[in-house]
């Protein structure tokens, strides 16, 4: 008997406490996973990719100005 309650007890402690916390706390994981980017999140990629197009112009235009003046600078 007694060996019968010891694999007993903690087997219902696992079902009533433990089994349903881990659930609610999975599937409530998976739903703030589903949501996406926030909307401070999405200012912040947006005002991101302003910058990486800004950057991307400059340094188009660095280039272009290096193969004015220093037309060899590309292979140094």
């Amino acid at each position: 008997m007694s060996g019968m309650l010891f694999i007993f007890v903690p087997t219902l402690v696992f079902l009533v406490i433990v089994a349903p916390l881990w659930l609610i706390l999975h599937y409530w994981s998976k739903s703030k996973e589903k949501k996406g980017l926030s909307e401070q999140d999405q200012i912040v990629v947006e005002e991101s990719l302003q910058t990486i197009e800004k950057l991307a112009a400059r340094i188009d235009n660095l280039e272009s100005i290096l193969d004015e003046q220093h037309q060899g600078w590309r292979n140094s």
